[in-house]
């Protein structure tokens, strides 16, 4: 009776001490085996080498953390993308931000477009989801939502750097302002002429399209009539090279043109001699003008057999930076990941740093302008001031 008795005694005692263990156990053991990484751009249509560019980033740096046994709070941990298309389209960007939240990603890497961005943003914060976006529109922080981080620097900056360079480096009296209805044109546009006016220049011509007119004769008639002499422009490339074009279909060259971001493209390199200077000007720095940027370049050509054709080495910092902030975190909870993202002074392999404000301003952002010379881009000069 007294063996029987003790037996049962030590059969419960096992069973009372394998819950505890699995209990202590799963208190220590939080983090999942793989955690995921949302990333968000256009990947289709006429901005899919942007967007996938941004990707393969990404994918960059998470393959190299991977093979480099990525750990968060000890334990060796997978780091798994998940990729959307987002058509660079607002309404597009909303399901797809959905989508990403339901799959259960820790922050996002997204997007490429302001108005997306903007759009997207009250879906990741509801959920504590960090949004990492290179979008430049001053609204995107201005949401007073904690969740916001930008990688470069935003529209203000950028704004005062084209109306400064035009106004002092191009030396003209009589400016336009063209932008193409976007968040993003329209507003970037609208802090240029703002800029040119506050430098006592005139803007005489000050007018919005949609981003895809590329019937602009009359404009070009415009431009002829009122005399002016620099067009800054946040139209994309394939309207800016329609409109040099019939610019020179009634003999109006002798002008410059100051664009943003949408003409710093190879394919802009067709308006090599068609007006006296093209110029553009950008936040997203090229990966070789920082003295890191050679071995990242080495490695995105390795991996992808063709060289970076925007912010790759933008989105590969971040997400070596969203890592740093995980670990930091020691969790895979996305509100204690934006908290630690919050805080962060984290290394960025190649720019060097990365580190926001309370709203979620890049604190180091720059701004560089472009001139097309033989084809290619040169920088003129960058400040983080202007």
């Amino acid at each position: 009776m007294n063996k029987r008795l003790d037996r049962r005694r030590f059969t419960a005692s096992v069973a009372v001490l394998s819950v505890a263990a699995a209990t202590l156990l799963s208190g220590c053991s939080k983090v999942p085996d793989t955690i995921k990484i949302g990333v968000a751009q256009p990947l289709s249509g006429p901005l899919a080498a942007l967007g996938q560019d941004l990707l393969n980033g990404v994918n960059l740096a998470v393959d190299e953390l991977n093979k480099g046994g990525y750990t968060v709070d000890g334990k060796r941990v997978t780091l798994e993308v998940v990729a959307v298309d987002d058509k660079a389209d607002a309404a597009t960007g909303k399901a797809v931000a959905q989508q990403l939240v339901d799959a259960g990603v820790v922050a996002v890497i997204g997007h490429l477009n302001s108005g997306v961005s903007i759009e997207a943003a009250p879906i990741y914060a509801a959920k504590g989801i960090a949004q990492i976006a290179i979008s430049t529109n001053p609204k995107f922080t201005q949401l007073g939502l904690p969740t916001t981080f930008r990688m470069v620097a935003n529209d203000n900056l950028q704004a005062r750097a084209i109306g400064s360079f035009a106004a002092t480096q191009l030396g003209a009296a009589r400016y336009a302002a063209l932008d193409d209805g976007t968040p993003y044109g329209k507003g970037l546009a609208d802090g240029a002429a703002e800029q040119l006016k506050a430098e006592k220049k005139e803007v005489v011509i000050r007018q919005s399209f949609d981003d895809k007119t590329v019937a602009f004769d009359a404009l070009a008639a415009e431009l002829k009539a009122a005399k002016v002499e620099v067009i800054v422009s946040t139209l994309n490339d394939f309207q800016a090279l329609a409109l040099l074009e019939a610019l020179r279909k009634i003999d109006y060259t002798k002008v410059s043109l100051l664009g943003g971001d949408t003409i710093k493209t190879t394919d802009m390199a067709k308006a090599m001699g068609m007006i006296q200077g093209v110029y553009a000007t950008s936040p997203v720095l090229e990966a070789k003008e920082f003295s890191t940027g050679k071995p990242f370049l080495e490695k995105y050509v390795a991996a992808y057999k063709k060289l970076p054709a925007y912010g790759g080495h933008y989105s590969y910092d971040s997400t070596h930076v969203l890592s740093a902030a995980i670990q930091k975190a020691k969790s895979a909870d996305p509100k204690e990941i934006t908290k630690a993202m919050s805080s962060i002074n984290g290394y960025a392999p190649v720019i060097g740093t990365m580190t926001w404000d309370a709203k979620g301003e890049q604190r180091y952002g720059a701004v560089g302008v472009y001139e097309l010379r033989a084809g290619t881009w040169e920088l003129r000069m960058r400040s983080d001031r202007w």
